[in-house]
């Protein structure tokens, strides 16, 4: 491995470096008081109900844990992590929503939410012979590995139901009487059907016979054949290939992607949503493209199907450089932004308007906006909301391509607010400031990494304070509870210190320029006292610089190209000290440090860095993208 060491001394701690530092050091505290608080001695969740409706929301509470062991934070962390999603799964099994340590039936849309805490996991400790079982059999379920269950047909290229797992598909929908009435939790999202006789609006489901004919109408179009969420699959699959090499994982997850491809292809470039056991588009729907579960229709359209396109082509392109597969995504896109147009975002009733809290609280909430439909129905496109900016930001993270840059400052110009500035919030993705990020990335925003990671530490801050406060802690019966008050918050890290953006929630592997080793501890993250400050990101260039904070300890970094290894540096560019330090003993102040420019080439997906004590250098990157093998394996 090449090794660079620093000669540039650090007479001037930046502030983000030491703002970086301190809020890991908060976080690496902040989940004591949480684990005390609201998990049993064996590391179950306080949880005294004899039912749970999912499962997804019980591993959602610790989900990031592991990722900020990645980027730097304590052993404790990884320890924590797989103590607790253990303890969780588990829990469920006793609950009856697990068997064989996976979900019984769920949704990919939010088994997705699920897997993402076992990925990093894996990402974390790819050594330990458990994530090595667990991703071979999880994977397993839909290569038919598990004779009793047989989730996925080789020759129609389809799984073959909307609800799957660790169970054989059973083709229902309801597990009792078909029937989906009026709730108040579920009425924002409208009608899982509209061509229905007698059936106009949500309320008209307050009536029994109603209901019912709903829920028949739900059971016969979303119990069987395929949907588009499903490519969430396709992570689960590449996870089991990075931890094991085995060439059965890839081909899978090509054939399933290329498959849905085609599929879109055929549809002017957007997802149908749902397809039959003999894999035709509209099989259960009457030969509509829309009207899946999950899908256009129903509950959340745009907002799940660009996630599933997004990380489906990011898995393909992962696993073979290929760039062509973003065409998935994008075209997509390019159909959405097409019919979005300017609307007061006050008379809009938009069925995820939390997730946009930022935006929204930037327009003062009754301004006009550029707004787009997120859902498609009989009577055409419905539910106009913000395009959020992490679909157009993930995808030009991976292409880095001029036309999906152009996207992102067509919303921009369009938006109505300032994308400089930096809101305080932490939602349910740990997302959402991507819009400040690559303002910061394009140059129009230097005071970024300091603004983000004060609202980190304030975010940490407020959730360990409502953790105090919490008086239901033993007696609440909201699965959500906990991931409302997780003071783990990872996503300035993710941006400052990978270069990349926080990965997709639903089920998406940590898609970054960067990863970062520690080579005297031989683990995972950013060594003691060290920062790191992704300053630029292009096609071919990475730009990143180092801050060794102790003035006594030297540190040893490995930097390598990608989440993965997928990235190559070639020629790097590195500060090179030109003049003396620290000067004569008998001057009372330090000669100016004049600085220079030397190169040298590495030719690899990895290079160690060596910082003396207070030292600091930066390194421009040559950087061949998904050039190289991608792997879980440590450098070691």
């Amino acid at each position: 491995m090449r090794q660079l060491t620093a000669t540039c001394p650090l007479t001037e701690p930046p502030a983000w470096a030491v703002l970086q530092r301190q809020l890991m050091s908060v976080m690496n505290e902040a989940v004591h008081p949480f684990v005390a608080k609201y998990t049993r001695p064996d590391g179950s969740l306080v949880w005294n109900q004899p039912w749970a409706h999912s499962e997804d929301d019980f591993y959602e509470s610790f989900h990031n844990w592991p990722l900020l062991y990645l980027l730097g934070g304590g052993q404790h962390l990884l320890d924590l992590g797989v103590r607790e999603w253990e303890a969780v799964t588990r829990q469920l099994t006793t609950l009856g929503l697990v068997d064989k340590e996976y979900s019984r039936r769920d949704d990919q849309f939010h088994q997705g939410e699920s897997d993402i805490y076992f990925y990093l996991l894996c990402l974390a400790d790819p050594r330990r012979p458990q994530h090595q079982e667990r991703a071979r059999r999880f994977a397993g379920l839909y290569l038919n590995d598990d004779p009793d269950v047989t989730n996925y047909d080789y020759q129609h290229r389809v799984v073959r139901s909307p609800y799957n797992g660790s169970a054989p598909p059973d083709f229902r929908f309801f597990r009792g009487e078909p029937a989906y009435g009026w709730s108040a939790g579920m009425a924002r999202y409208g009608l899982p059907c509209y061509d229905l006789p007698g059936i106009t609006c949500i309320e008209d489901l307050k009536d029994e016979q109603l209901a019912r004919r709903m829920g028949q109408a739900m059971e016969e179009r979303m119990s069987r054949g395929d949907v588009a969420p499903n490519l969430a699959l396709t992570s689960l699959v590449t996870n089991a290939w990075l931890l094991t090499g085995e060439s059965r994982y890839r081909q899978w997850v090509l054939d399933y992607v290329e498959v849905w491809c085609d599929r879109a292809r055929a549809n002017g470039g957007l997802l149908p949503d749902n397809v039959g056991l003999d894999g035709q588009v509209g099989a259960y729907t009457g030969g509509r493209w829309y009207g899946g579960l999950y899908g256009w229709t129903w509950p959340h359209g745009f907002y799940n199907l660009q996630m599933a396109a997004t990380l489906a082509a990011a898995n393909a392109l992962l696993l073979t450089g290929d760039s062509s597969y973003l065409e998935l995504p994008r075209r997509q896109l390019a159909r959405i932004v097409a019919l979005g147009e300017r609307r007061r975002v006050d008379t809009e009733p938009m069925s995820l308007r939390e997730h946009w809290i930022g935006q929204l609280d930037d327009l003062g909430g009754d301004g006009a906006a550029f707004l787009a439909p997120y859902r498609y129905g009989a009577a055409g496109w419905f539910d106009y909301q913000p395009l959020s900016p992490i679909y157009p930001v993930a995808l030009w993270n991976l292409s880095m391509d001029r036309q999906d840059w152009d996207i992102i400052e067509f919303l921009r110009h369009r938006s109505g607010y300032d994308w400089g500035e930096v809101r305080g919030f932490h939602t349910k993705e740990d997302a959402g400031h991507e819009q400040p990020w690559v303002r910061y990335l394009a140059g129009g925003n230097p005071g970024y990494p300091e603004a983000a990671l004060q609202a980190a530490w304030g975010q940490v801050g407020r959730r360990l304070a409502m953790v105090n406060l919490d008086d239901h802690a033993a007696d609440h019966a909201d699965v959500h509870h906990w991931q409302k008050l997780n003071p783990v918050t990872t996503e300035s890290l993710v941006q400052l210190t990978l270069g990349g953006p926080q990965f997709l929630y639903n089920g998406g592997l940590l898609a970054t320029r960067l990863r970062h080793f520690d080579a005297q501890a031989r683990r995972p993250g950013l060594p003691p006292d060290v920062a790191a400050l992704v300053e630029t990101l292009t096609a071919d260039t990475t730009v990143l610089r180092l801050v060794n904070l102790s003035p006594g300890s030297a540190r040893q970094v490995i930097v390598q190209g990608g989440a993965y290894g997928e990235h190559v540096f070639g020629d790097a560019d590195f500060t090179d000290m030109a003049s003396s330090f620290p000067g004569p003993l008998d001057d009372y102040a330090a000669p100016p440090v004049a600085t220079g420019w030397a190169t040298a080439h590495v030719g690899a997906s990895q290079l160690q860095v060596n910082l003396p004590p207070s030292s600091q250098i930066t390194l421009r990157l040559g950087t061949r993208r998904y050039h190289g093998q991608a792997t879980a394996r440590l450098p070691w």
